[in-house]
């Protein structure tokens, strides 16, 4: 009985795919992307005062600063390691249940190519956190945000985007 609930579970089993969070960043991205002289202002009253002044700096022409920027590339880049990170998490959970019900010896076609796609998850992944810390650094020298001593830029950078980027933002453009 134990044996045909295992094999009646695995066949019924579909390769359905968890749902994703969104990227809780993604409203302003998108602003910023977007942002150019002819794009209506922000309302710095309703954000933290550390990205306030971020957004503040631009230069003559009403255009972004470096600093923006920055923040620009530090967010695709978080972007990225979250992207990559539900690659790996999709793919491992997959490879793990194919493997829970296959026969000792030569692992099938199937298996093998789920271990390629978890081998280049991996190494998406690692490239993405490479991109990421080179983005964090470029965005903390031209923001001059001192990151305090003991904490790692990855973790520092990840936590000041949690409390000062906002998760939802609406723009119009004037």
């Amino acid at each position: 009985m134990r044996q045909w609930r295992m094999v009646n579970h695995h066949q019924n089993h579909g390769l359905t795919m968890p749902p994703a969070k969104p990227f809780r960043q993604l409203d302003f991205l998108n602003y910023l992307e977007h942002l150019d002289a002819s794009t209506g202002r922000v309302a710095h009253a309703s954000m933290p005062p550390s990205m306030a002044r971020v957004m503040a700096a631009a230069n003559e022409a009403g255009e972004p600063s470096q600093a923006v920027d920055q923040l620009i590339e530090l967010l695709k880049a978080h972007k990225a390691v979250w992207q990559a990170s539900f690659d790996t998490d999709v793919v491992a959970g997959e490879l793990r249940r194919y493997q829970k019900y296959a026969k000792p010896g030569q692992p099938s076609p199937h298996i093998v190519q789920l271990r390629q796609q978890q081998a280049v998850a991996r190494q998406a992944s690692s490239q993405s956190k490479q991109s990421f810390i080179k983005a964090a650094s470029a965005f903390v020298r031209s923001v001059g945000i001192e990151v305090p001593q003991r904490m790692g830029l990855e973790v520092f950078i990840i936590g000041w985007i949690d409390a000062n980027v906002p998760t939802t933002f609406a723009f119009a453009a004037e």
